[in-house]
């Protein structure tokens, strides 16, 4: 049986590009993926533009060594119901920003921010993003919270400073970056508008002093040109904003001390972002269970790896920020934020994206 709405969206197919007869499977997944609402495209725009998505597929089983004649469902899912989509939209996002530019004028990069829970594989999404801006000739960089951490020195510093208080012992939370440097490095990216300029982008390592971590050395840091086009820009917090001071303690006493620290944190971080992907869990315990299987994997590889009570240790650290500030995130938005400008994604445990219930 031919259901009219299926018989409806393939006639959205172009009939003189492409042999609709090898794409009308594809085609139709496609249109039923969870974002294609959430992104504004519609079964025609599909259709005009399948060559593309075909191309992008292509491209993202190169990068990922898949055989696109053999993709799984779950592996179809992740490229044409979740990272190819995100990608459409960055684009469009993209274009709605050099819109508001003349002829001639120096186009700074659109900022776009990734502000996603830990392990839900918001890394691999911007690394997937990037590779299609660069196969696609736009020149994008990446950066992510983790790049600006104080170095070891500013982290035993800040250990010290606030002895007893867990949340503030390692890396991670609020007071734990060198803002003043991110400010730094967002600008001056900001300005590689031109083929001539170029700048090396921060990275942290985090192995480093047993796994306490320090900056990594300049030397090793990746080097970008203009003009760029875009900013990817990721991290576990962005977006989080302060809290009433009794909110925050009914959570934890010791995010009180975190919740002022990030009162500092709009001014440096998210008033550079123009767009924001916010992909939302259902559960901060996600989390937990993501890390856990990240470290089972590393041990079943033979490579060191955090034992199931280091894990808890770990993620604890995390959880009451989660905890608290998810909530307002996911219901708010980022502070500044433009409601237009957001594209919230629901993912399940599995990190496939879903329709919000």
């Amino acid at each position: 049986m031919v259901h009219a709405s299926a018989t409806k969206k393939c006639s959205a197919l172009p009939t003189k590009t492409v042999d609709v007869s090898s794409v009308s499977d594809l085609f139709e997944f496609i249109c039923s993926g969870p974002l294609v609402d959430k992104i504004g495209i519609t079964p025609e725009n599909v259709g005009q533009a399948i060559d593309k998505w075909l191309l992008y597929g292509s491209q993202l089983c190169r990068l990922f060594q898949l055989n696109e004649l053999k993709l799984t469902i779950p592996q179809k899912a992740r490229l044409y119901h979740y990272y190819i989509p995100v990608f459409v939209w960055c684009e469009d996002q993209i274009a709605l920003h050099n819109s508001k530019f003349k002829d001639g004028d120096d186009v700074p990069p659109l900022v776009i921010g990734f502000s996603a829970p830990q392990g839900c594989g918001k890394t691999t999404l911007v690394f997937a993003l990037d590779y299609l801006f660069k196969t696609t000739k736009k020149k994008s960089a990446t950066i992510s919270i983790d790049d600006f951490y104080l170095t070891a020195q500013g982290q035993a510093q800040l250990r010290e400073d606030n002895p007893g208080n867990a949340l503030l012992e390692y890396r991670g939370n609020a007071g734990s970056h060198d803002l003043p440097f991110s400010v730094e490095t967002i600008e001056a990216l900001s300005q590689l508008t031109k083929d001539d300029m170029k700048m090396k982008v921060p990275r942290y390592d985090k192995s480093a002093y047993s796994g306490r971590g320090d900056r990594a050395d300049a030397e090793t840091w990746p080097e970008v040109e203009g003009p760029l086009k875009v900013i990817l820009f990721e991290g576990w917090m962005l977006g989080f904003k302060p809290l009433p001071s009794e909110v925050v303690k009914s959570v934890d006493p010791q995010l009180e001390t975190v919740n002022k620290n990030l009162e500092a944190y709009y001014d440096a971080w998210d008033k550079y972002i123009n767009a924001w992907v916010i992909i939302k869990i259902k559960d901060p315990s996600y989390v937990y269970r993501w890390r856990l299987q990240a470290e089972i994997a590393m041990r079943q590889a033979g490579k060191a790896g955090m034992s199931d009570d280091e894990v808890n240790d770990f993620v604890s650290r995390y959880l009451p920020a989660y905890k608290a500030y998810l909530p307002t995130l996911y219901a708010e938005g980022p502070t500044g934020s433009d409601p237009d400008r957001v594209l919230a994604i629901d993912i399940d445990e599995e990190r496939n994206p879903i329709l919000a219930t």
